[in-house]
C-alpha cells in the first residue's frame, strides 16, 4: 500500500461542480483583481475567525510582510539607524523570520516549548531590547500558542503582535480563534493547508480598521488614491479566482477539521503504549491538526524506512532557524536553542488529511509502530 502525505484529488472530486461554477462566474465577469469574489471571501473569513476585518493578499508570506509594513516595521534603504527587532520562534517555517529580514528588521530568536512546538512565552521577555518592536508567535501545526502570556508581555512593553496563523485557521484558545488576539494575524491558503486554494493566496485578519486599511494600501504598491504613493508597498493582491474557490471550500472547513481530529485520535490510540511521542493539545486549546507531528528516536532512519514501505512522511523542519546559513550574520551558534534543535532532530509528520480511509490509517499506524520499534 502507498499512503501519500497529502491527497487533494479526492477532496476536489467531491466539490468539483461547486468550485467550477464559482470559478466560471469569475471568468464570465472578467473581474480578476479584487471585486466581489475577493470582498466576499474577506468578509467570510473574518467572520469565521471572529475578527472585524480581512484583507486578501497573494500568499501567507506576503501576509506577514504586509502586516509588518502596516505596523510600521519597515526600513528604507536610505535609513542609517539600527534595525528594528522582532522576536520569533527558533523553530518554524522559514517565512516567519525571512519576512522580518526582508523588511529590513532583525529576527531575534526565542526557544520553543517542547510540548506544543510553539514559542516558549517564558523565553520572550529576556529577548526584549530598546529596539524590539514586535513579537510573531506562530500557531504551529494547528495549535495556538499561549497567547494570553504573549499579550501580557507585549502590552507591558508596548510591542506589536502579529500572529502567524498560516497553519491554524479555525484553531482556538480559550474560545477565541487564532488571529484575534494580536494586532493582526497572517493566514496562508497554500494548497496543502486546511483551507487551501488553487495556488498561492493569503489573508491578513485584524480587529483594527486602521491596520486593515494600511494592508489594503500596501498590497497595491502603497497606492491611495490611484497613482499616489504614501509609501512603497508591493503587488500583494489576491486573485479573484482563488477567492472564489476558497469561498466554496470554507463551507466544508469545519467538517474537514472534524475528520482530521478523528484521524489524530486514531493515531493517539494506536501509539499510546509505545515510545512514540504524540502531539499533546494543552488545556484551553482546540487544534485543527494542520500536521500530525510525532517524535521518534533515530528519526532519519524511521523516515527512510517508512517511505520504503509506502508511508509518505515529512520533516517539519530539519534545520532550526538560527542554524540556517542565511542567518549566520546574526551570530547564533548550535546549542543556543536546545529545544528547537531537538525538535528539528526528532519530529516527523504523518499523513492526517481528512480523506484517509480506516484501512490507510491502520496501515500507517502499524508500519510506524513496526519501524520505530527497530530504530
Amino acid at each position: 500500500m502507498n499512503v501519500p502525505l497529502f491527497e487533494l484529488k479526492t477532496q476536489y472530486a467531491k466539490i468539483r461542480d461547486e468550485v467550477r461554477k464559482a470559478v466560471d462566474e469569475v471568468l464570465e465577469s472578467q473581474y480578476f483583481i479584487g471585486g466581489p469574489a475577493v470582498e466576499g471571501l474577506e468578509k467570510a473569513v473574518a467572520g469565521y475567525q471572529g475578527v472585524r476585518c480581512g484583507v486578501g493578499v497573494s500568499s501567507g508570506t506576503d501576509a506577514l510582510i504586509s502586516s509588518l509594513m502596516a505596523l510600521g516595521i519597515y526600513r528604507s534603504p536610505l535609513d542609517s539607524n539600527p534595525p528594528d527587532e522582532v522576536i520569533v520562534p527558533a523553530y518554524t517555517f522559514f517565512a516567519t523570520a525571512g519576512c522580518v529580514w526582508r523588511v529590513g528588521a532583525r529576527p531575534v530568536f526565542a526557544d520553543i516549548d517542547p510540548v506544543t512546538f510553539n514559542i516558549d512565552a517564558s523565553k520572550i521577555e529576556e529577548k526584549i531590547t530598546e529596539r524590539t518592536k514586535a513579537i510573531i508567535p506562530v500557531h504551529l501545526f494547528g495549535q495556538c500558542a499561549e497567547m494570553e502570556k504573549v499579550m501580557e508581555i507585549a502590552n507591558k512593553h508596548g510591542l506589536k503582535v502579529i500572529e502567524d496563523c498560516a497553519q491554524s485557521i479555525g484553531a482556538s484558545r480559550m474560545g477565541r480563534k487564532s488571529g484575534s488576539f494580536g494586532d493582526c494575524g497572517a493566514l496562508s491558503f497554500f494548497p496543502t493547508k486546511n483551507l487551501g486554494g488553487l495556488g498561492d493566496g493569503g489573508m491578513v485578519i485584524s480587529n483594527s480598521e486602521h491596520v486593515a486599511g494600511e494592508v489594503r494600501r500596501i498590497r497595491n504598491h502603497g497606492m491611495n488614491p490611484k497613482y499616489y504613493h504614501k509609501s512603497v508597498g508591493g503587488n500583494f493582491r489576491l486573485d479573484a479566482i482563488q477567492a472564489a474557490a476558497l469561498s466554496v471550500k470554507l463551507k466544508y472547513l469545519d467538517s474537514w477539521r472534524d475528520l482530521r481530529e478523528r484521524n489524530a485520535k486514531f493515531y493517539n490510540d494506536a501509539f499510546k503504549d509505545s515510545d512514540i511521542v504524540t502531539p499533546k493539545i494543552i488545556d484551553g486549546n482546540e487544534s485543527v491538526y494542520n500536521q500530525y507531528v510525532i517524535r521518534v528516536r533515530n528519526r532519519d532512519k524511521v523516515l527512510a524506512d517508512l517511505r520504503s514501505v509506502g508511508v509518505n512522511c515529512e520533516i517539519y523542519y530539519p534545520v532550526a532557524l538560527h542554524e540556517q546559513e542565511c542567518f549566520a550574520p546574526l551570530g547564533y551558534s548550535k546549542g543556543d536553542f536546545p529545544e528547537a534543535e531537538k525538535a528539528a532532530a526528532e519530529s516527523l509528520a504523518l499523513p492526517i488529511y481528512p480523506e484517509l480511509s480506516e484501512e490507510q490509517l491502520e496501515y500507517v499506524a502499524s508500519r510506524v509502530l513496526e519501524v520505530a520499534a527497530k530504530a
